[in-house]
Order: C-alpha cells, then structure tokens, then sequence
C-alpha cells in the first residue's frame, strides 16, 4: 500500500509515517518497479503500537529497542525486559486512576441529573 493509505489506516500523517521511518522505527519497505514505496499491511499495526507507546510514555529510543526485540523474535533480555515490565506497571497504574476518575465523574452527572 502507498504511504497515504498507511497513514489513513494507523491514524497518522505521512510526514509521521516518514518520520519514523528517518528515526529508525520503521524499515524501509520494498518499492515498486516505478520507485514507490510499497509498505505492508502489517506496518499499520506497528504504527499504531508506536503512537500507543509514545502516549505510554516510552520515547522514541525505547520503542526502537522494543521493536528490535520483538523483530528478533527472541524474549526480551535483561534491561529490556525490565523497560518493558516497568511500563506495563506504569499503564496499569495509569488505568486505574484512570478509571476512578470515570466513576467519580459519573456520580457527579448522576448526582445533577437523577434521571440517568
């Protein structure tokens, strides 16, 4: 697929699709014989992962060496085992305040509006 439909389907722009492609998160696709590139379905997923642990709090060095673990398809050693498992912490930590300040808000809209 042609950059435009991999952004559009990852919910970026091209100029991040190309941007991470120049920081190294991304490997260069094949091209077609006219010189496009021509990316896999399946960079649209990595993209999403990358945006997702960008919003995590990873930055972009630590999802390089994430991604590099997982291209290896090796376990992640080491430090990278211990990014990855401090992370996770952080995420989950992050979703249960996250999810006292739903419930908290919606009694506040509950207690206003007695009807729902």
């Amino acid at each position: 697929m042609r950059i435009g439909t991999l952004a559009h389907a990852a919910g970026v722009t091209t100029k991040t699709v190309r941007f991470y492609e120049q920081a190294g998160l991304l490997p260069e696709p094949p091209r077609t014989p006219s010189g496009y590139r021509d990316y896999p379905p399946e960079f649209a997923d990595r993209l999403v992962f990358i945006r997702g642990a960008q919003a995590a709090g990873l930055t972009l060095a630590e999802i390089r060496d994430v991604l590099a673990v997982g291209d290896s398809g090796q376990a992640p050693d080491g430090a990278a085992a211990e990014l990855i498992a401090a992370r996770l912490r952080a995420i989950e930590t992050r979703l249960v305040e996250l999810t006292h300040t739903r419930d908290a808000l919606r009694a506040l809209t509950q207690a206003r509006d007695p009807g729902t």
